[in-house]
């Protein structure tokens, strides 16, 4: 759910393929903030006297939300204004997600902390060449076995033809 995300938000919610987002996950776009840098954070906006864009009480222009490809929401957490969750992130139940988060990353908490790296380094250099979310779905159902495993090395030979 991305209950702030209006149709005068100038930011994006941007989400890759093959994620997986569980109940009662929210994105907290950017235009769920207010100013806070005025005597009042009030959005007199709201009450209309015309287009919400430009008011003095709407903040400006927030950062965009990004969610990899096969990225894992677990339920109720809660992804903050300009996240970037890199690919293959596993995300706890009630995490609270701000900030850029490695690909591969295992983060929980409130704020969010990384729990472990799902594999090393020359092995997520090589998932992210092999890209497997942009191949045709023939291609991904015939190398499921792969895919779902931990064979990295199998898949960059099938990755390389």
């Amino acid at each position: 759910m991305a209950p702030y995300l209006y149709d005068f938000s100038p930011e994006r919610l941007v989400i890759g393929k093959f994620c997986q987002i569980a109940d009662g996950v929210v994105f907290i776009t950017a235009s769920a903030n207010h100013r806070y840098d005025g005597i009042s954070s009030f959005p007199f906006a709201v009450f209309g006297g015309g287009p919400v864009e430009g008011r003095p009480s709407m903040p400006g222009p927030g950062p965009d939300t990004i969610v990899g490809n096969d990225v894992w929401i677990g339920q109720g957490a809660r992804i903050m204004p300009g996240a970037q969750l890199g690919d293959g992130v596993i995300v706890g139940a009630g995490a609270v997600v701000s900030g850029r988060i490695s690909p591969y990353s295992v983060i929980a908490g409130n704020p969010s902390r990384l729990v472990r790296m799902r594999f090393g380094p020359a092995e997520i250099d090589a998932l992210e060449q092999i890209a497997w979310w942009d191949w045709p779905i023939d291609r991904i159902l015939a190398n499921e076995q792969l895919i779902v495993g931990a064979d990295v090395a199998g898949l960059s030979a099938v990755a390389r033809g």
